[in-house]
């Protein structure tokens, strides 16, 4: 789409390209970027072919920034700037920008026209907390390349990036907040300027019960909705009772469920079998079936695979071609059963490992979140009828436990206790768990030695 100026230039041009991004903080390639694709600015040229730009060319640049910074892209201000021209209007007048001599602002040093370049300046700017500077690179990747290249390849592989980081001890949790924070404000905000849908059929997202990670999600969502997909998107920790009323209400297609963890993939089963009696199409998602592809196998519906691209395609697949999800392997009734009695018994458990460490004058400082998320991996792996998928919540736990600062061998000395408390609260009712940590227990024992 070609946006034509049709105002008075209001004087003769004078700026060459380094003026012009010294008053509006774009840089040359965005400048460009936009006149290509768009005709704005319209610079004129001389003999020689260097652009020329007038002061109504840098008000119209600072009225699209203006408006990206309202939550609008690059395109959407294009199209908006269109419609006013259409009716004959001045956008700069009709939505005001006052038309100045231009004060000076400070540039964007120039980045980069790759998708690479920019990922790294927008994670390095995030980790220096300096949010001006990150959004400015993220107007400048709009104005290159399209919302799904920068969502995907700048957004959420900056912020996996940003993710590892942390998990290697080389960022702290604040600047991985203020990542995702970053993120999810850019993504909500893109999401309010999507379209209209423009399919009739709906699509309920959200994601299991105790699960907090929402950028996944979002993305999808505004992804979906690129495609015109009627997705209604209900957030954060979607409680069970109330996701049904919502599906009996809407009436939807499909529903969508994103769990990132392994228990929150145990209760995303249990959403999935409740919705089965609504006779609703299940499908999900998320990291953690990604780290654990065995869990496939275990919860009722459709996977959507392993990239968000992927899960777009098959959202589209699952609607168009309505099907019955594959095989699913239920827990047995040994599971049930140990499930029953590790609830039943779980504060005897950590009452024990609780005394343990009192008795041995250990350290018992975070020991209370430490048994709740030891419990929820533990609930989760039973519920989920494969004690297996402990291996590797419990290498995740040790590793959040490298943030308490805990003693040499604590989470050791932690498992013994764990160990010797299920055997004698739980006996044989839970064998497979007993046996799991004897294993863990041993193995442990040979790395100390």
């Amino acid at each position: 789409m070609q946006a034509e100026n049709v105002i008075d230039k209001g004087g003769m041009p004078i700026y060459n390209i380094k003026a012009v991004v010294k008053h509006t903080g774009l840089n040359p390639a965005t400048i460009r970027a936009w006149e290509r694709r768009y005709g704005l600015p319209a610079p004129r040229r001389t003999d020689g072919g260097h652009r020329q730009y007038s002061l109504q060319d840098i008000e119209t640049l600072k009225w699209l920034i203006a408006r990206q910074d309202e939550g609008m892209s690059i395109s959407h201000a294009i199209e908006f700037w269109q419609s006013y021209v259409e009716k004959g209007e001045d956008p700069l007048k009709s939505h005001s920008v006052v038309v100045t001599e231009p004060e000076v602002r400070p540039a964007l040093p120039f980045i980069g026209e790759q998708v690479e370049e920019l990922r790294q300046a927008w994670v390095s700017a995030c980790l220096s907390f300096d949010g001006t500077t990150a959004e400015q690179i993220l107007n400048q990747a709009f104005a290159l390349f399209s919302p799904e290249v920068v969502c995907i390849e700048i957004l959420q592989k900056g912020l996996a990036e940003v993710g590892g980081g942390w998990y290697r001890g080389e960022v702290t949790i604040q600047q991985e907040h203020f990542t995702s924070a970053l993120s999810i404000q850019r993504l909500e905000t893109l999401i309010a300027a999507a379209p209209p849908p423009t399919r009739q059929e709906r699509i309920i997202l959200a994601t299991a019960p105790g699960d907090y990670h929402i950028f996944s999600p979002l993305l999808l969502t505004y992804l979906l909705r690129r495609q015109g997909w009627n997705v209604i998107y209900l957030g954060a920790d979607v409680p069970t009772d109330e996701l049904s009323e919502t599906v009996d209400q809407v009436q939807p297609n499909l529903v969508i469920i994103s769990a990132q963890l392994l228990y929150t993939a145990a209760a995303l089963k249990e959403v999935a079998l409740s919705l089965q009696n609504q006779d609703v199409m299940i499908a999900y998602g998320g990291l953690i079936f990604n780290q654990m592809p065995e869990l496939r196998q275990l919860v009722p519906g459709h996977f959507l695979g392993q990239t968000l691209e992927g899960a777009v395609d098959r959202t589209a697949q699952l609607i168009t071609h309505r099907t019955t999800s594959g095989q699913w392997q239920e827990a047995t009734e040994a599971y049930t059963k140990a499930l029953t009695q590790y609830t039943e018994r779980r504060s005897l458990i950590e009452s024990h490992v609780w005394g343990t460490f009192i008795a041995t004058n250990r350290s018992t400082e975070h020991l209370t979140d430490i048994n709740e998320n030891v419990a929820k991996t533990i609930i989760a792996a039973l519920k989920l009828g494969d004690i297996g998928l402990l291996k590797t919540d419990i290498a995740w736990i040790e590793h959040l436990l490298k943030g308490y600062h805990l003693p040499d061998g604590w989470l050791q000395n932690y498992m013994l206790a764990y160990y010797q408390a299920i055997k004698i609260h739980l006996g044989d009712s839970a064998s497979m768990l007993g046996d799991w940590l004897a294993d863990l227990v041993a193995e442990q024992s040979k790395e100390q030695s």
